[in-house]
């Protein structure tokens, strides 16, 4: 007598997004980041590097299926900001630079949420909309590696993994190419600018407020003369 074989009376639905989300961001102190915008903001340019930081991790905070936010950074003053928004503040930086930060403050999500999905993100994202950054961590592949590509296509704005695959951050020049040659699957979707376009220089900037930017960015690039995007439609 054979048994009959059992079949869904429906298409199969594919696997859950992941939830539950940790997102690094690594924060280097703002005295010393962002240097090629010294001809645009001038002696504010450490102001406006922590501004990126506040409304990019305010706004990943606000993202549904992100469940903490860790700020990995060495600067105090900043981490106190960061901690008021609601971040975890990841200090005692092992040093060597970006990739080590980054495996760091993974670490550190991981001790604190060993089995929920792990992404790092750019910290000078001052455009980033939560509606984005979901539709991005929703495309992440239920197993693996995935890497969305900045603005010019070169480097990586996030890097994510699913539980039980390492990070294996490659960030630096040419790190969209590095994240690819190293198994990591690229997303590629639309609509997403604001989860793409990181800010480096003043042409970034105006990128980045023709988009529209959260509070913080919104007030200092208003004092510094330009005038961001109407704030309708960024959140």
């Amino acid at each position: 007598m054979t048994q009959d074989t059992v079949r869904p009376s429906g298409a199969v639905a594919p696997p859950a997004p992941a939830s539950d989300w940790s997102l690094v961001l690594p924060l280097k102190p703002p005295a010393l980041a962002k240097t090629r915008l010294a001809p645009f903001a001038g002696a504010h340019r450490a102001d406006l590097a922590l501004c990126f930081a506040l409304d990019t991790v305010a706004a990943a905070l606000a993202t549904p299926g992100v469940a903490r936010v860790l700020v990995v950074t060495r600067d105090a003053a900043a981490g106190a900001r960061l901690t008021a928004l609601g971040a975890t503040v990841v200090g005692d930086e092992p040093g060597g630079g970006l990739n080590h930060a980054l495996a760091h403050g993974a670490a550190a999500a991981l001790a604190l949420a060993p089995h929920a999905p792990l992404a790092t993100l750019s910290a000078d994202l001052p455009a980033l909309r939560p509606a984005e950054l979901a539709r991005v961590l929703a495309a992440v592949p239920p197993t693996g590696r995935a890497f969305l590509a900045d603005t010019p296509g070169l480097g990586t704005t996030l890097l994510a993994c699913t539980p039980g695959n390492p990070l294996a951050p490659a960030f630096g020049d040419g790190s969209r190419e590095r994240h690819a040659a190293g198994g990591a699957r690229e997303l590629r979707l639309a609509g997403v600018d604001s989860v793409r376009r990181d800010v480096d220089t003043g042409a970034d900037l105006g990128e980045a407020l023709a988009l529209g930017v959260g509070p913080h960015t919104a007030a200092l690039s208003a004092r510094l003369g330009y005038s961001p995007a109407p704030p309708s439609g960024r959140r």
